[in-house]
């Protein structure tokens, strides 16, 4: 396949990126139940057995520190990012290592690279949000630096990636692994770029190969690539401030 120019490497990803923030907005702020509201409520309600029932439901969310409640208030900026990382992060981590369970030859195909590559590039883009990097056009050059190893200068977002992936009602019926697969699907045409993402260290590639015990060491290997490819995003934002929009 031929080499794609940065330009095409940052439509594709502009496409991605349209797609991803949806479903961190309806993350973030969907309280269908009302139980985001209810973590800052210290009374019991014991003259209700709805209310209370209701008040129990809130204080389990509320020990996730899920976005919105009241435990998520009192953690820092940092720590915000941490929660994307170690919450979401973890779940799609454990998408991105199943291929692993039968064995080496899936590592031929080119399902566990873009699948780790999607789920690095949705963990990146949460925690640029939470550092104020919320232009689209910002997002994707933090994407196109950490995971392609390009510099795309300031590419234009003019809508279009939005009529390819429409976001008007479709991210609520989507769950959080199915993003991963979602954006993997429109990510496929970068196959020429997914080695230059953040990847396991050799030692536990290589271990990836052995039968069942594939996965785990699959898992663990893609969880410390996650956790690199968010330092290095990390280290993009602090090398960037322009990117930063000022709440």
């Amino acid at each position: 396949m031929a080499e794609m120019s940065d330009a095409q490497v940052a439509a594709v990803l502009d496409r991605a990126v349209a797609g991803i923030n949806p479903v961190l907005d309806t993350l973030a702020e969907r309280d269908p139940l009302g139980l985001k509201k209810h973590t800052f409520d210290d009374d019991p309600h014991e003259d209700s057995r709805l209310q209370h029932a209701l008040h129990l439901l809130a204080e389990g969310l509320n020990l996730t520190d899920w976005p919105g409640t009241k435990g998520w208030s009192s953690r820092s900026m940092n720590s915000r990012a941490d929660w994307w990382i170690s919450r979401i992060g973890t779940v799609n981590t454990v998408a991105v290592a199943y291929p692993g369970l039968f064995g080496g030859w899936t590592r031929r195909l080119p399902l566990a690279s873009v699948l780790g590559f999607a789920n690095q590039a949705m963990v990146l883009v949460a925690v640029a949000r939470e550092y104020g990097v919320t232009a689209r056009a910002h997002q994707v050059q933090l994407l196109a630096s950490v995971l392609c190893g390009r510099d795309v200068g300031h590419p234009r977002t003019d809508g279009t990636a939005d009529k390819v992936l429409p976001t008007e009602g479709t991210s609520r019926k989507r769950t959080l692994v199915g993003t991963v697969w979602e954006t993997a699907m429109t990510l496929r045409s970068l196959s020429n770029e997914f080695e230059r993402r953040p990847q396991p260290v050799l030692p536990l590639r290589a271990l990836a190969y052995i039968p069942i015990v594939g996965a785990p060491v699959m898992y663990v290997g893609e969880w410390f690539a996650l956790s690199r490819a968010a330092r290095l995003g990390r280290a993009w934002i602090a090398d960037h401030p322009e990117a930063v929009r000022a709440s």
